[in-house]
């Protein structure tokens, strides 16, 4: 097996120096590729930076030599690099009077909400970077390196939950399952410490490297499964892009979990309790099953019962088996081996989900949180449509809303002040040349960018809610000008305030 380069703190900021003053950085390679070259890039095609790459700069250079996993003359890599140490630590390799890279170095923007953007580099195996292990091809082996060994760069699950997470400073962060090291490059920059794990010890020896060239020293890796490195350490937050891949053989490490169906994910769920710090949050991205004759709302409610956390599980597709396995398949090269191969591992897929009852597979997003409410809010949705990224900070405010509903009842609802939020906009619907409306419909555009139907008390309302007023003075005037009963609105109106509070409408002014 080919190892990682080496971990030499002088020779890394060397390497990093060489890299920023050739701007190979996310904004630099836009720059040089442009939109088109770059977006070509994220869907694996190299000809359009091939083509921007021709003059032999420094930037193009190293573009051609890490990105596009070009072997360059010795002369150009050492007009951009400190070639002799590349070498020496095991960054590049001799091709005759070429040098080539050993290793993906990915420019990365950094980037934490409510904070600067940094410049950062991700660190992975050649030829994972886009497109999975099925970028390399098909066989057991990869550039020398055991598949199941593989260490994926950034991909899209590892971009959604990056911008999902919930960002404060905070003292502690474990990246349970790192990778390549993602999840623990943003949570350095917001944490004191921050511990990376993963059974692959070769994969925590790319987090190491993506963490140091970025600059990072406050970081420690552990190797092992799930929490059992930790062993009843506690953290302010826990992030998880976990093996969740449902499938009927453990192949690759870094997606496979080695359990049955959706075990692995429901064992994350059931465990972070016991590794959070009170207010901690732990977030993970997650595969589940839709089992024939059950709901899957009520089944996913069940990972988090007894728990005593607070939960908010998002749905954002559903594939039926068959789109499922051909997906992964695709994504282990299954499809560019023999035929007969595919044909008979397509078909152990399609075996193991007929056993479980599957119908459907579920990708989401779960977020627990140790509120430490006596009944805990959770909650389970399914939500297919665009929301704006990162979604994180919004995510936090949903939290903080619950345990405001959570300690108001009816009349403390009615007590309370609201400010309606920014960027919502009211939309009337009616056939044309209707007095009156027959819908009132309120649109959020931001976070989840929801959209919900009001009548007209709820419109009047959301009018004039400017925090000045209560809900129940609001609600007072608006019975007086319509001349309905204010006690009969009274009693309806907290239904409203709930539904407009969960979902982001308006805010409980302090």
């Amino acid at each position: 097996m080919i190892s990682s380069p080496a971990l030499d703190p002088t020779r890394l900021a060397k390497l990093r120096e060489a890299l920023l003053a050739a701007s190979y950085t996310a904004d630099g390679c836009l720059d040089l590729l442009g939109p088109t070259g770059y977006a070509a890039l994220a869907r694996s095609e190299a000809v359009p930076a091939l083509r921007a790459t021709r003059g032999g700069s420094p930037l193009e250079t190293l573009v051609r030599l890490f990105l596009l996993q070009q072997p360059v003359p010795y002369k150009a890599a050492a007009a951009a690099l400190p070639v002799e140490d590349c070498l020496t630590d095991g960054w590049l390799r001799p091709d005759g009077e070429l040098v080539r890279a050993t290793v993906d170095i990915r420019p990365y923007a950094n980037e934490v909400a409510g904070l600067p953007d940094s410049d950062a580099w991700v660190v992975s195996d050649l030829g994972c970077a886009v497109g999975g292990a099925g970028g390399i091809g098909s066989g057991e082996t990869a550039h020398g390196v055991a598949r199941k060994d593989l260490v994926l760069g950034v991909g899209g699950a590892s971009s959604t939950l990056a911008s999902i997470t919930v960002r404060r400073p905070v003292g502690s962060v474990l990246d349970l399952g790192s990778g390549s090291g993602v999840q623990a490059l943003h949570a350095a920059r917001h944490a004191r410490r921050v511990t990376a794990t993963d059974l692959n010890a070769r994969a925590l020896r790319f987090t190491e490297l993506t963490l140091a060239l970025s600059g990072f020293d406050n970081t420690e890796a552990a190797v092992g499964s799930l929490f059992e490195p930790v062993g009843e350490r506690r953290f302010d937050l826990i992030v998880s892009n976990p093996p969740f891949v449902i499938s009927p053989a453990g192949r690759f490490t870094y997606r496979d979990g080695g359990m049955a169906g959706d075990d692995l994910c429901r064992s994350l769920v059931r465990s972070a309790a016991a590794h959070l710090e009170p207010g901690g949050y732990c977030q993970l991205l997650a595969n589940w099953q839709h089992v024939r004759g059950e709901d899957w709302h009520d089944r996913l409610a069940g990972w988090v019962a007894g728990t005593g956390l607070d939960a908010w599980i998002v749905q954002r597709e559903v594939q039926d088996v068959a789109q499922y396995a051909e997906l992964w398949l695709r994504d282990g090269g299954d499809h560019r081996g023999p035929g007969g191969d595919y044909r008979a591992r397509y078909g152990e897929w399609l075996d193991a989900f007929e056993a479980g009852r599957v119908e459907g597979i579920g990708f989401g997003w779960i977020t627990l949180r140790a509120g430490g409410a006596e009944q805990p809010t959770v909650r389970v949705e399914e939500w297919p449509h665009p929301v704006e990224q990162p979604l994180g900070p919004h995510i936090e405010e949903w939290f903080d809303r619950q345990d405001f509903l959570r300690t108001h009842d009816d009349a403390g609802l009615l007590a309370a002040r609201y400010v309606l939020a920014d960027e919502v906009v009211q939309e009337q619907v009616g056939a044309p040349g209707a007095e009156d409306p027959e819908h009132v419909i309120l649109r959020y555009h931001r976070g989840m960018r929801r959209a919900t139907t009001v009548d007209t008390v709820g419109a009047g309302f959301v009018g004039v809610c400017d925090g000045t007023l209560s809900a129940g003075e609001i609600v007072d005037a608006i019975a007086q000008l319509l001349g309905e009963d204010r006690v009969v609105l009274r009693d309806r109106m907290p239904e409203s305030l709930r539904l407009l509070t969960e979902q982001g409408f308006i805010r409980p002014v302090a």
